[in-house]
């Protein structure tokens, strides 16, 4: 186990034998980043040639929730990574899957 030690100017150091020595960090190999696996949310917008109000009502999502993952405030996760990847090969198809299932006012 490996002891380490925060200094005063905010480097970490890690305590070897009673001696300082510089920490180094073992990175791990690299995953891909969620942007390449998740398409951008404002080009998928874009290519559909909607506003992001119309994106939000078409996805039955706030479009604070659309406005946020294009500002890179949050990214999408799980249910709705899926769909924006499906979106991204067949967008038609999934809007009119979607305008099916939606409850009508």
């Amino acid at each position: 186990m490996k002891r380490l030690r925060l200094k005063a100017d905010g480097r970490i150091v890690e305590v070897v034998d009673g001696e300082e020595a510089p920490f180094v960090v073992e990175t791990a190999p690299a995953l891909p980043s969620e942007a390449a696996v998740t398409p951008h949310v404002r080009e998928l917008r874009l290519r559909a040639k909607l506003t992001q109000a119309e994106f939000a009502t078409k996805l039955c999502v706030p479009i604070e929730t659309i406005r946020n993952w294009e500002q890179g405030k949050r990214s999408p996760r799980g249910p709705a990574r899926a769909l924006l990847a499906v979106i991204a090969h067949a967008p038609d198809m999934v809007f009119a899957a979607l305008a099916a299932n939606s409850p009508r006012a």
